[in-house]
């Protein structure tokens, strides 16, 4: 397997993770080709740098269009704030490297549209950063599903929830505008509730919604007076799955107390599967057999019988957490480069994702029903 040499662009909490991700995938995965930590991109050059040495990185520098270019790089880590997606993962398609872009793919679906073209014209690997679906206890729910386990889906009840913009005296920032962040609570959230939703139920055919900003206006960050919110604080909506199921989708920035409250159910005709993001190694399963006396809720706790959660640990019970997830993400990914199976999800499913956040916010705008 050829050593693969990596640029990452960006240094906040998701470029740690892609970091971390790439500097330990081979000591876990084993089946994986290396990766060489070759240059890190930041502004200024001197944080470039300081960051460089501490993630581990060869090079540092403060120009990504050089790094993109420069023909020693194979992979490309996108990890700069939204609006810098479209420009950066063109350019690095251009030059012929794959591209690893964290969600969202883009502000705008127009956009998110030509990413996507882009990367299959030029027969690049691409991925995007939806790890969530990469924990072993949803490929299990996804098995249970396929299985027959609770008969067949016919509803499901999703919510995506934390506090970030809670607090109405926060500051102003780059996510309340939508030519910088897209989205709001959609963008930000509500992708990954999509992404879980239609991997355990299918793909969404249409949907009603409503949306609403709770804080209007932020202070400005120098006082100087208030900033305009443009973008969404929550979001809800009924959807309806290609298969004939139903389901429901909510998403908040601003509720208070709630820090990653992922959670979701599959009602099926025979019983039903639910799952917290914050107990993020157990399902419970509920299914409609034996004596009514003994029937309820099991816990299925995930462990080696789960792959791969045996790379990581060989006792279940022990847990995995949010970097060991991105750990399997980035396995996939190296995978697909080598000449191994498609990753998922890559910049045309991801697309599938925007859509249907889009069609969401289109759907509230208007006060109709949306067919995607």
């Amino acid at each position: 397997m050829k050593k693969l040499r990596l640029g990452l662009i960006g240094t906040g909490f998701m470029g740690k993770t892609h970091a971390l991700a790439f500097r330990n995938v081979k000591a876990v995965m084993g089946d994986v080709p290396e990766v060489e930590l070759s240059c890190l991109c930041e502004l200024p050059l001197s944080r470039a740098q300081e960051i460089a040495d501490q993630f581990g990185f060869a090079q540092a520098t403060d120009d990504w269009r050089a790094m993109v270019n420069d023909p020693d790089i194979d992979i490309v880590s996108i990890t700069a704030p939204n609006g810098l997606h479209h420009e950066m993962a063109l350019e690095a398609i251009a030059a012929g490297k794959h591209v690893y872009c964290e969600k969202p793919l883009a502000i705008t679906l127009e956009q998110a549209t030509e990413m996507a073209a882009a990367a299959q014209a030029a027969g690049v690997k691409t991925m995007v950063g939806y790890n969530y679906i990469k924990n072993p206890a949803f490929t299990h729910a996804i098995e249970l599903i396929e299985s027959g386990a609770i008969g067949t889906p016919v509803h499901f009840r999703g919510w995506v929830d934390e506090d970030y913009q809670a607090d109405p005296n926060l500051p102003w920032t780059w996510r309340a505008k939508k030519s910088e962040a897209g989205l709001g609570t959609l963008g930000d959230l509500g992708c990954h509730l999509v992404s879980m939703a239609q991997g355990v139920m299918g793909t969404v055919d249409s949907l009603i919604a409503d949306t609403q900003i709770i804080h209007k206006t932020r202070p400005l960050p120098d006082g100087s007076g208030v900033g305009t919110v443009e973008n969404e604080d929550t979001a809800s909506a009924i959807v309806r799955f290609a298969s004939g199921a139903q389901g429901t989708l909510c998403t908040s920035r601003s509720a208070w107390g709630r820090k990653n409250k992922l959670d979701w159910e599959v009602h099926g005709t025979k019983g039903m599967i639910t799952f917290s993001q914050e107990r993020l190694n157990e399902l419970q399963l509920y299914q409609n057999d034996g004596a009514q006396a003994q029937q309820g809720f099991k816990t299925i706790l995930t462990g080696p019988a789960h792959e791969p959660y045996g790379a990581f640990c060989p006792a279940p019970g022990h847990q995995l957490g949010f970097n060991d997830l991105k750990i399997i993400e980035a396995a996939a990914f190296l995978r697909a480069i080598d000449g191994g199976p498609a990753c998922h999800p890559d910049f045309n499913d991801a697309l599938v994702f925007e859509q249907v956040i889009h069609a969401i916010d289109r759907a509230a705008e208007t006060g109709t029903r949306i067919t995607l």
